[in-house]
């Protein structure tokens, strides 16, 4: 393992170019990689940097052993690390993507919950309301609430349905419409993640009707299109999670309640993983058997 923490701070201080900067990050001494890479060539019979007082620049030789040894430490590391974690379910980093509205009114309790149980698991939370590339990103997984994922590269994992509710302020002029097609495009706010139009499609028994949704008004937040419902701006789509407050208290009322959208899921999307590693299976196993409480708790 000598010879692994050598190559890796051979490799730091490639990309560094200063022994001092490379010591920071191993917490060690400028003295300590002075001699590691020193120690390094010796062994090597080559002089792997040239030296000046303020960084170091890799010789040739140098440049070209980094390029064939980085591939081989990064499988190296990435199978200690596989193997480090093998039996570790309850510590580690765990970075999650999820809904704006969802985080803010569900996720935060729920992740309470889990810290409790797991403390050593650090959690790392982003909420936007856009799918974000998994890998490149760097989450562990994300949830999302969307119609059944058709992508056969993704890597997911149904949890529960999410109930979809049409909604307008009572004293709107279209409260009582009996049909999707007596509301004006105009009336009709969009969500979308780019803040574009949004085609609402809407069944009644064998009939399906398409909506023009945003014209007017489009936004990439629930939590403003709902509000803005609210204050009598138009007809909103969403989540009843979202909305079941303003119905509660009668700020906004049911429209069209024979007219239903296609079903929405609850679901965890992974990277591309061969298995799921211990802390992110710790988590999908805890978020699937409590999160339909706390779903129904605020509808």
């Amino acid at each position: 393992m000598n010879e692994m923490r050598a190559l890796r701070t051979f490799l730091l201080a490639i990309e560094k170019r200063n022994f001092a900067l490379v010591a920071r990050e191993l917490m060690t001494t400028p003295a300590s990689v002075t001699r590691t890479i020193a120690a390094l060539e010796t062994e090597l019979g080559v002089q792997l940097f040239v030296r000046t007082t303020r960084q170091v620049s890799p010789t040739a030789e140098g440049a070209a052993f980094a390029a064939r040894i980085e591939p081989a430490l990064q499988t190296l590391e990435a199978a200690r690390v596989e193997l480090l974690n093998a039996h570790k379910a309850d510590e580690g980093r765990l970075r999650i993507n999820a809904p704006m509205s969802f985080g803010q009114r569900v996720l935060a309790k729920l992740l309470c919950s889990f810290s409790g149980i797991y403390p050593k698991i650090d959690v790392q939370i982003s909420l936007t309301d856009q799918l974000l590339d998994m890998v490149s990103d760097e989450f562990d997984l994300a949830i999302r609430i969307s119609e059944t994922p058709s992508n056969k590269f993704t890597i997911w994992r149904k949890i529960c349905p999410i109930d979809r509710v049409l909604a307008v302020a009572p004293e709107h002029a279209h409260a009582s419409v009996g049909h999707p097609s007596e509301l004006p495009l105009d009336v009709c706010l969009g969500y979308d993640c780019e803040s574009r139009r949004e085609i609402w499609h809407l069944t009644n028994g064998d009939t399906s009707v398409a909506v023009t949704a945003g014209r007017a008004i489009s936004s990439n937040n629930g939590e403003v299109l709902a509000r803005m419902a609210v204050e009598g701006a138009g007809v909103v789509l969403l989540p009843e999670f979202i909305l079941a407050e303003y119905l509660a208290d009668g700020r906004l009322v049911r429209v069209l309640p024979e007219w239903k959208p296609p079903q929405f899921w609850l679901t965890l999307y992974y990277p591309p993983y061969q298995q799921l590693p211990p802390r992110i299976a710790s988590f999908s196993d805890f978020f699937e058997a409590e999160i339909p409480a706390y779903v129904t708790a605020i509808t």
